[in-house]
């Protein structure tokens, strides 16, 4: 029985870069948005989905264009609900073929932004936080780009990192890279102990 811990944390806490300390430790690693991305290719099922709902998002070589979704969204709030209607079920199926083919592995890692919002934490074992002072992760969102106004709407979108940290099964905090990858080392030890122990 393969060992599902979930990852999630808000934008800008250091949640890709915790991700890659598990695969570096040779866990394997789901990740949905790389799912979401892929699945927004030309051709893909999402592309052709979006294209129904919002022919405006979608790009000349038929991949969606997602600044144009993301400006499309803004300015209707009830559309994220008719995207995340056709886009979720994908996004689903494309997890169930990552554990289906994992199935023999000891432990995997869904890393999935919107976990708690999304209501997966379900098809998790258990579910890692990864946090960081909110100055600090003000500090990494602006520094890839991003405006305040961009962080600001995603934030609202998401459940408070507070909230987030009292849900979790485990926290690890990102502030100090090292520290963060050696709780990393740390996790997958002790899960692994308990794999063992109940095996």
């Amino acid at each position: 029985m393969t060992f599902v811990l979930g990852l999630t944390g808000s934008i800008g806490m250091g949640k890709s870069t915790t991700a890659a300390f598990f695969a570096d430790e040779g866990v394997p690693v789901w990740d949905a948005d790389a799912a979401v991305h892929q699945l927004y290719a030309p051709g893909q099922p999402a592309a052709r989905a979006i294209a129904d709902l919002f022919p405006a998002a979608i790009a000349a070589a038929g991949g969606v264009d997602r600044p144009r979704l993301r400006e499309i969204l803004v300015a209707d709030p009830s559309a994220l609900d008719r995207l995340n209607a056709a886009v979720h079920p994908l996004v689903a199926d494309a997890r169930a073929q990552f554990l289906a083919a994992h199935r023999d592995e000891d432990m995997v890692v869904l890393d999935v932004p919107l976990l708690f919002e999304a209501g997966l934490t379900g098809v998790c074992d258990a579910v890692v936080v990864v946090s960081g002072p909110p100055e600090v992760q003000r500090e990494r969102v602006l520094a890839r780009g991003m405006s305040e106004a961009d962080l600001a709407l995603i934030l609202s979108r998401q459940m408070p990192d507070a909230e987030k940290r009292a849900r979790a099964d485990h926290v690890i905090q990102t502030t100090d890279l090292e520290s963060a990858r050696a709780a990393v080392k740390e996790l997958i030890f002790n899960i692994r102990k308990e794999i063992k122990r109940h095996a």
